[in-house]
C-alpha cells in the first residue's frame, strides 16, 4: 500500500483513512469491544453459554442494569445470541455468535499488550 502506511497495519484501502471511518476494520473491532464491562462480559461468554444470573455471579460488581444494557448491545451488534428456554420460570441464556467468537484473539492480544505496558511503567 502506498501513502507511507505500514502494509501490515493497512493491508487494504479500508484502513487508509485520515480520520475514523465506520468501514475501517480497526474501528469496527474497537466498536465491538467498546463500553464499560463489555470485555469482561465477552470474556465470560468465551467459556460457553451463561444465564444472566451466572454472568452476575461471575461479575458481582456489575449492576443488573449495566449487564442488561451490555447484553442488549452485544446482541444488537450480532456478537451475542440470546436463547429463551421454555419452562417455568422461563430461563434465558446468552452465548457468543460466530462473530463474537472472532473477538477472542483480540481480547487475548489486548491483555498481553496491557500486561507488557504495565510492566514497562512499573
Amino acid at each position: 500500500m502506498s501513502d507511507g502506511f505500514d502494509p501490515e497495519l493497512v493491508p487494504d484501502a479500508r484502513g487508509a483513512t485520515r480520520r475514523p471511518e465506520p468501514e475501517c476494520p480497526v474501528e469496527v473491532a474497537l466498536a465491538a469491544i467498546s463500553g464499560r464491562w463489555t470485555t469482561l462480559v465477552l470474556r465470560e461468554l468465551t467459556a460457553g453459554p451463561r444465564s444472566f444470573g451466572e454472568l452476575r455471579a461471575a461479575l458481582p460488581t456489575v449492576s443488573a442494569k449495566v449487564l442488561t444494557d451490555r447484553l442488549a448491545e452485544l446482541t444488537r451488534r450480532g456478537l451475542v445470541g440470546k436463547e429463551v428456554h421454555a419452562g417455568f420460570p422461563t430461563r434465558t441464556s446468552y452465548q457468543l455468535t460466530t462473530a463474537g467468537k472472532r473477538l477472542r484473539p483480540l481480547l487475548v492480544e489486548l491483555y498481553r499488550t496491557g500486561a507488557a505496558l504495565l510492566a514497562e511503567t512499573t
